[in-house]
């Protein structure tokens, strides 16, 4: 899952959902250091990645992936599935996504003098560039696989594996129909 699943898994209060996604964004000492309110989640963050990494049917999803992309299977699959639950939206959430992502960025706008600012900058960024909408079509989560790779210690394009996405589309959204709704009712908020 990545970062708007994590956002639909988080409990709603602001501190929370911010530190759902501070646990990728912030080494581990200073996650420690953050003010207790971010803690939990930070935690469920963690229990989130921990589940679906385990899980049979996003392992079967990673597995129909090619070959020379499974190194990095589960950071593909993680922004596929954030693809196919934009593209699933209404089933699963009664808030329009533009208003669930714009109310993501009231709460850092809450947390920001809390939060570092390194931090809050990236999550300007992400207001700015659309990034949590832009899953919705390929080309945006070809963006975010770019993205991605640049960040890897040997740069890898991750970016062609979008089109792994397309060609496995059915297959991929099916698994995710399955999926979703088991971790959500793990994580239910």
């Amino acid at each position: 899952m990545n970062w708007l699943a994590h956002l639909v898994l988080s409990e709603p209060k602001p501190e929370f959902k911010v530190g759902n996604l501070l646990a990728d964004l912030l080494p581990i000492t200073e996650l420690r250091e953050l003010p207790a309110p971010y803690q939990p989640g930070i935690l469920r963050h963690r229990a989130i990645d921990s589940f679906t990494d385990k899980h049979e049917i996003f392992r079967r999803s990673v597995s129909r992936l090619d070959a020379r992309y499974r190194r990095f299977g589960g950071v593909i699959m993680d922004i596929f599935y954030d693809h196919l639950l934009t593209t699933r939206w209404q089933v699963y959430c009664a808030q329009p996504l533009n208003s669930f992502v714009d109310q993501f960025y009231v709460d850092v706008e809450t947390c920001h003098g809390t939060i570092p600012a390194g931090v809050y900058t990236i999550f300007q960024r992400m207001r700015i560039g659309g990034w949590l909408t832009s899953y919705g079509d390929i080309s945006g989560v070809r963006i975010t696989l770019q993205r991605i790779s640049r960040r890897l210690r040997r740069p890898v394009d991750l970016s062609s594996a979008a089109d792994e996405l397309e060609r496995l589309h059915e297959q991929f959204d099916q698994d995710f129909a399955e999926f979703f709704p088991l971790i959500r009712s793990q994580f239910s908020a």
